[in-house]
């Protein structure tokens, strides 16, 4: 049984391949659509900067990624209906125990920047109650900061052996967490720029990946034929 689910998923895979080709082009295109938003872009990007030369130059902050991952796992059980049972964290490693569980759940942190979320939700609550505009500019640095944590720690993360890739496989949680990651970007930079519609960007995402499955149908039957 698990044999079967192991080559099902990653026959999935492989099957997600043209939604990645698509989610890439979308990306592009809607990066270059919000062109005009220079700033928020300055901010972002020097935010982006600041934090890959900390990453560089000082100790990595293990614990600080460890809590944030262990949450992750936390929030999306809880979110599917389960509970959390137990949670540990430490600078080398963490451990949650929770009742609900799913491929989602187990590949979360590698996808979803938690500290991105929890810097959005603080700034809005700070904005509705005290009028943080003024502040808008750091908002947007410290966004590009805590991203740029996210990708440089999960890229360094994943070149140990971890459990959850192992679990559900090694080709298939790299197109679910390349997908997860690029869902993220699809909707975050529309929210972060107001440049384009979220629903613009993810039309984009199925026209793209429509394209692709076209593509490659006519090739097979072309191939078969």
């Amino acid at each position: 049984m698990k044999i079967l689910l192991k080559i099902s998923k990653i026959l999935l895979a492989f099957l997600l391949l043209p939604f990645c080709a698509g989610a890439l082009v979308a990306l592009y295109w809607v990066t270059l659509s919000t062109g005009s938003a220079q700033m928020i872009w300055m901010m972002t990007l020097a935010g982006a900067a600041t934090w890959t030369l900390i990453f560089i130059f000082l100790p990595e902050p293990r614990w600080m990624y460890v809590l944030g991952h262990e949450l992750t796992h936390a929030v999306w059980s809880v979110g599917f209906g389960g509970k959390l049972k137990k949670f540990k964290v430490t600078a080398d490693s963490g451990h949650v125990l929770i009742t609900k569980s799913n491929f989602l759940t187990s590949l979360a942190p590698y996808f979803f920047p938690l500290y991105v979320v929890l810097t959005v939700l603080i700034f809005m609550a700070g904005n509705y109650f005290w009028d943080w505009s003024s502040y808008v500019l750091w908002f947007y640095f410290v966004i590009g900061m805590m991203y740029a944590f996210h990708v440089t720690l999960t890229y360094s993360t994943l070149k140990i052996r971890q459990p959850d890739i192992v679990e559900e496989g090694y080709i298939f949680s790299l197109v679910i967490i390349f997908l997860g990651n690029m869902l993220i970007l699809l909707i975050g930079i529309p929210l972060l720029t107001n440049k384009i519609d979220v629903s613009a960007s993810i039309h984009l995402w199925l026209e793209y990946s429509t394209d692709f499955y076209q593509y490659l149908y006519a090739l097979l039957s072309h191939s078969i034929s």
